[in-house]
């Protein structure tokens, strides 16, 4: 093995590394410093820097635009992403990102298996599977099977199906489940998501709920285009907890602390970046205020007149036109709460586990009630702000269960904030929530259904893209993805 110099946090600091392939001197005998690579010793910086640029890039720069969280405000610029306005560029990051660390995450499940640790083994199909269902999810047929095999010769991979890349995805995590072995620790440094459990079993039991509740989001997304295979599934999943535990509290949610001590800062180094030219939208706002929602006050903060007065809160329409001259105020901005350490990174919550239940039992596809699950859904959603629900919040006829799914995918869309790309994706697969839309969009004012390949792999990958589009169709915002069939 490979001798390390720097302890697992320190790792995270070069983030930027492939695999480990460099070697490093060890320098001492500290018991806190990991002197061989570990599955662990990859794990921390491959959370940390796939955490970190879903809250910074997937999140705030791309997904709140196209589901009308965030809205550039002042700009000169009469494009922008929520105006439905995308070039090839917008996911070059994520395809970067995600790539890089999935490289690492083969490595880290290669390690385990030859440390003979199922449980890490477990972990890192895990990740895998997240990892490439995120990009899939986005970009639709991607290089898969080849994909991160650069040493052993292979720089130009096939890109394969989504429907063949989201079945091994479900594989995967079928897989990590029947790995997961409690009786046995994790014997390396605490990992950055689940490492504060007082005891080491109980983080091997917080990883198989995330697995299985991942599992659930992933099926539930096949539940038009697979319908009986992905609800026979879910079914099996809900009814054999032993098999299969899942998330059952807030206190079970995978979210990664940004604790802000170097190296585990958050993804803003100046704070004052976070919502720097950037405000709220009215759909985001009003929503909230006709709710009378504890989550405004923590989530944004209130509007001003021209003599810089407060008047309560206020976004700005999404897509406004480019003459900012009509807007007479200074809308509600992005409140830092949300990004100052420790700042929350979110994987996976109960709350979305509930909403999931919901929508199902809603359908009748699961025995249940959705009323319960939608209540415990949005009560979630308000426990990972550390935010408690008013005892009349459910009075409000806005807000009551009303035995439909429009009412069920709003909360969820508040119980996804902060969340990667989930809002973009539910509003692909569900059309809800129900978005106003201003008159001066792009794209024919209709939502954009998945990223363009990058620039990147258009000259470096040339034959197999061309291949791949010549498969899924135009490789544009409007070309839907497999699962995407409504």
């Amino acid at each position: 093995m490979k001798k390390l110099k720097f302890s697992i946090l320190s790792l995270i600091a070069i983030a930027s590394i492939y695999s480990c392939t460099t070697d490093f001197e060890d320098i001492n005998t500290d018991p806190n410093r990991l002197e061989s690579i570990s599955p662990a010793s990859l794990l921390n910086p491959i959370l940390f820097g796939l955490t970190n640029h879903n809250s910074f890039s997937a999140w705030h720069h791309r997904t709140a635009h196209f589901m009308q969280g965030i809205v550039p405000f002042p700009s000169n610029d009469a494009l922008g992403y929520h105006r439905y306005y995308v070039t090839d560029a917008i996911g070059q990051t994520m395809w970067d990102n995600h790539y890089r660390w999935l490289k690492n995450i083969d490595e880290m499940e290669k390690t385990s298996i030859a440390f003979e640790d199922t449980n890490y083994q477990a972990i890192a199909l895990t990740l895998k599977a997240w990892s490439f269902a995120n990009l899939t999810d986005v970009f639709g047929d991607i290089p898969f099977e080849e994909a991160l095999k650069g040493d052993e010769g292979i720089v130009k991979p096939k890109f394969q199906r989504q429907e063949v890349i989201y079945k091994k995805v479900l594989e995967y995590l079928e897989q990590a489940n029947a790995l997961y072995d409690n009786t046995k620790p994790l014997i390396y440094a605490p990992d950055l998501l689940f490492g504060g459990k007082p005891k080491n079993s109980e983080t091997v039991n917080a990883w198989q709920k995330l697995t299985n509740s991942l599992h659930l989001r992933m099926l539930l997304r096949l539940s038009d285009v697979m319908p009986s295979e992905s609800i026979s599934k879910i079914n099996t999943i809900l009814n054999d907890p032993t098999t299969y535990p899942i998330f059952t509290s807030s206190a079970d949610d995978a979210i990664l602390i940004n604790s802000g001590i170097s190296p585990n800062i958050t993804p803003w180094p100046r704070i004052q970046d976070y919502a720097a030219d950037k405000k709220l939208s009215t759909f985001f706002v009003d929503q909230l205020l006709e709710w009378n929602d504890p989550r405004l006050p923590f989530w944004a903060t209130k509007a001003k007149d021209k003599d810089g007065k407060e008047i309560g809160y206020k976004g700005i329409p999404s897509g406004y036109s480019s003459n900012e001259g009509a807007i007479n105020y200074t809308p509600s901005a992005p409140s830092n709460n949300t990004a100052v350490a420790p700042m929350k990174n979110i994987i996976m919550t109960y709350a979305e586990v509930e909403f999931i239940k919901a929508e199902l039992a809603f359908k009748g596809l699961i025995t249940g009630d959705a009323e319960t699950s939608y209540k415990n859904g949005v009560k979630a959603a308000m426990a990972i702000w550390a935010i408690n629900i008013p005892s009349d919040y459910f009075t409000n006829e806005k807000v009551a269960f009303n035995n439909t799914l429009e009412r069920i995918m709003l909360q969820k869309y508040f119980a996804l904030y902060f969340t990667d790309n989930q809002q973009w994706l539910e509003f692909r697969r569900t059309d809800f929530p129900k978005l106003p839309l201003e008159p001066n969009l792009y794209n024919d004012g209709k939502m954009p259904v998945r990223y363009p390949f990058p620039q990147d792999v258009k000259r470096q990958n040339h034959e197999n893209y061309m291949e791949a589009v010549g498969i899924m169709g135009a490789d544009d915002v409007n070309t839907r993805v497999w699962w995407d069939i409504k």
